[in-house]
């Protein structure tokens, strides 16, 4: 691990924006989270807020008082949300300038380069801390082209696409991922965004940071590399925005270089318009699954889905009516688990379970 960790999300904690802070309380490899800065949640257990669930996570109001409460200085304060066009919420600046100027360093996933900032800059020499700008596209010498390097991929690969952005997509993969491994099944996730890096994945990429002409190599690259180091039976593809997202259209890449042998297909029921952008209707499960199959020639292997703004029971029903209408496993992977999702695949893929 890199060290300890506050995570900064005020504000935005409980809202789609926070998924940053939603992938680092639910779980990392790189940091020991010590507690979420949110203000509206202050007193309260992340994991409670996030899953209703206690994860031994507090949330504090500010900086001031997590530092107060903790029996040591973090070694890092991460910026926990992922706005729009990656910019810099004005509103936490003030909790990162104090950071920084205590000695804190700052890992931050936005778009906006915080190293360039004048005042943060400062802030970081004045303490003896150090910025981290995580989501930029590496040196140009360092890219990959597509070369056709997937077809020498003997693992079984499952993208696990959406039908919009900030939809979960990246949580069921890596619980995918976990169950597959507790079953013995050896098991690489591709991480694709800024919070699988944060997570801590061995193999991550940084697909919207990445210069459009070399997408495609560099999800094959990925993919390439970790069944060369590792061998694992199965990969699994973390899918970016949706095919029919007016402002993220993520997932042509993914199949196309990522070639996986079937797809996962995560959907909130309750959701009507394009996080972000009300009045752009969702294409829906239907026709994105049409989309995904399409494009791939590959099959959407289990419908899985994000509970938000339904009850339990709510989420029984649709899952009941994804089965009985498409004929595969439907679940939701914080509810129900994937357990479900991991008997399709080996039934359908006995080779990669064998």
């Amino acid at each position: 691990m890199d060290g300890t960790a506050l995570v900064l999300c005020d504000g935005y904690f409980d809202t789609p924006v926070g998924k940053t802070a939603h992938g680092l309380v639910r779980g990392t490899d790189r940091y020991r989270v010590v507690g979420v800065i949110d203000a509206a949640n202050a007193g309260r257990d992340a994991g409670e807020v996030l899953d209703g669930a206690a994860a031994g996570i507090p949330v504090y109001a500010n900086l001031g008082e997590a530092i107060a409460s903790l029996p040591g200085k973090p070694d890092y304060l991460v910026l926990g949300m992922a706005t729009d066009g990656g910019v810099l919420p004005s509103e936490v600046r003030p909790a990162l300038v104090e950071a920084l100027r205590l000695g804190i360093d700052v890992d931050s996933g936005l778009h906006q380069p915080l190293g360039e900032d004048p005042e943060l800059e400062a802030a970081a020499e004045a303490g003896g801390a150090v910025i981290r700008d995580i989501r930029r596209s590496k040196p140009f010498d360092e890219l990959h082209f597509f070369e056709g390097k997937i077809e020498e991929v003997g693992a079984l690969r499952i993208a696990v696409l959406g039908t919009d952005s900030a939809i979960g997509k990246r949580t069921t993969a890596r619980l995918l991922m976990q169950e597959l491994r507790a079953r013995g099944i050896s098991t690489e996730m591709i991480g694709t965004g800024q919070t699988a890096w944060f997570q801590g994945l061995e193999y991550c990429i940084l697909l919207d940071a990445t210069i459009n002409d070399f997408v495609a190599g560099e999800i094959e690259h990925a993919v390439h590399r970790a069944w060369v180091e590792k061998r694992p039976r199965v990969i699994l593809l973390e899918g970016q925005g949706c095919l029919t997202n007016p402002a993220f259209p993520g997932g042509f890449e993914l199949l196309a270089a990522g070639r996986p042998h079937a797809v996962v297909l995560q959907h909130a029921p309750k959701r009507r318009y394009y996080d972000g952008f009300p009045g752009y209707e969702l294409a829906g499960v239907e026709r994105e699954k049409a989309i995904v199959e399409l494009l791939s020639e590959r099959p959407v292997v289990a419908i899985t889905i994000n509970h938000e703004e339904m009850t339990a029971g709510e989420v029984d029903v649709a899952a009941a009516e994804y089965r009985k209408r498409h004929g595969i496993p439907a679940a939701d992977p914080l509810l129900h688990g994937v357990e479900d999702i991991v008997a399709a695949l080996e039934s359908r893929f006995p080779e990669a379970f064998s």
